[in-house]
């Protein structure tokens, strides 16, 4: 097979591409793709996806209306549910889910059923690149022996490689086309071939030597931050202990400009990434009898974030001789991170349960998420008033969102629990931190 024609193919933008998975990593790739005048297919279990698409409606916060509007109308974008439609596509990128079990052990379901769907209608000369974040060895030992079942060969008949994702919901200064893209291939000609795929999109591309490599980098990020997080919790937790303040530690400590790098202490670590990844690798690394210390420790660490805050916010109350079990809290924030909508893992919703746990009233306020479904039950945001506030014995923020009059909150709250050094500026009795 001609690699350099099919090089000179993509350089061109002649070919078609297909993306499954229109989450938040899918669509806005899809995007990307489809303003580089690449006719772009994406491919979806979720009707509801599609129709949006087709109306040239978004529904991921940092892909604006306007554009898959005119994408869609350009017909450089569209969105299916007939997987049959894979067949057509010279390059399929796969950006599907992948869940840990509550054993902690990785759910490659979504992995297995794309990979299922793209072996039935395989062509010879088509590009499959995978995004979703998975342990080590996942494409060579799980995905390529399914899409060689009917005796096409990887790097000779189509060409396979891994790229990982590298999605921050919501931030404004790295994207797709100026964060640099990691891909490594089954064979050279795969990552080759991979490479010019994302050279389409992205400003730099760094090929590395197989896909293993690429799949491990991904972790060993997450990782990175996860281990780096849990340090600085503990840091609080030693620091409550010491009755000092982490947050004026921390900013002297980064006043150092050389050999510190800031991590910032929370109630927990939330959304699809930092809670899950370093556990693909912790299982990986088990089946080859070696055991993970550091990310088991960051973990057990991490995880108890939440409650060590629910048990703060207890005993702010108990000191005001106020029982937990007869307040009302309001939380500040529920999404896992600032100024975005999404609240997948975010430890504010298992401060809410905990402090629910207890027979306590809890609510929350979040200008982003009007509606949260958190253990099988829907709750509503509550719009935050002077009359509104002073009816709550604690608020606790959960969440810094930008958008929120702090101000407001001191002036009108019994006490204030900040978890993430919101109120910095703000001087007042009635606050305490983390």
């Amino acid at each position: 097979m001609d690699i350099k024609k099919i090089i000179q193919t993509i350089e061109n933008k002649k070919i078609r591409l297909g993306i499954i998975g229109l989450g938040y990593v899918g669509l806005p790739l899809a995007v990307e793709f489809a303003k580089a005048g690449v006719k772009t297919m994406g491919f979806e279990i979720s009707a509801s996806k599609v129709q949006d698409i087709t109306k040239g409606k978004s529904y991921i916060d940092d892909v604006p209306n306007a554009i898959v509007k005119k994408l869609s109308a350009s017909a450089l974008l569209k969105a299916t549910t007939k997987f049959s439609e894979l067949k057509k596509q010279d390059c399929i990128i796969i950006c599907v889910p992948t869940p840990l079990r509550k054993s902690k052990d990785p759910d490659v379901s979504y992995i297995l059923t794309a990979t299922k769907e793209i072996a039935k209608n395989l062509k010879k000369g088509q590009i499959i690149i995978f995004e979703s974040t998975t342990y080590p060895g996942t494409t060579r030992e799980l995905v390529k022996p399914i899409l060689e079942e009917k005796g096409l060969k990887a790097g000779k008949d189509f060409f396979l490689a891994f790229s990982p994702e590298r999605v921050d919901p919501g931030n404004k200064t790295y994207t797709i086309s100026n964060t640099p893209k990691v891909v490594g291939g089954i064979t050279k000609a795969c990552t080759l071939l991979a490479t010019a795929i994302y050279k389409l999109v992205t400003n730099k591309v760094l090929p590395v030597s197989n896909t293993e490599t690429a799949e491990i980098v991904k972790l060993l990020e997450n990782t990175f931050r996860a281990v780096n997080i849990a340090m600085v919790n503990e840091f609080a937790l030693m620091c409550n202990k010491l009755n000092l303040d982490i947050w004026e530690i921390m900013e002297a400590a980064a006043s150092k400009p050389f050999g510190f790098m800031p991590f910032y202490p929370g109630p927990g670590i939330g959304g699809h990434c930092i809670p899950l990844d370093p556990h693909y690798l912790g299982w990986k690394m088990k089946t080859l009898n070696f055991e993970p210390r550091f990310i088991e420790l960051a973990s057990a660490i991490n995880s108890h974030m939440p409650e060590y805050t629910a048990n703060r916010i207890a005993e702010l109350l108990n000191i005001r001789k106020k029982a937990l079990s007869a307040s009302k809290i309001l939380l500040i924030g529920i999404a896992y991170k600032a100024d975005i909508t999404d609240h997948r893992e975010s430890p504010a919703r298992d401060v809410f349960l905990l402090l629910k746990k207890t027979g306590a009233t809890v609510n929350y306020h979040d200008p982003y998420i009007p509606k949260a479904k958190i253990n099988g039950k829907n709750y509503k945001s509550v719009k935050i008033t002077m009359a509104v506030l002073r009816k709550y014995d604690c608020v606790a923020i959960m969440t810094r969102h930008s958008n929120v009059n702090y101000k407001s909150i001191v002036k009108n709250s019994k006490l204030i629990f900040d978890a993430r050094n919101a109120l910095k500026d703000i001087k007042s009795k009635k606050i305490f931190k983390l």
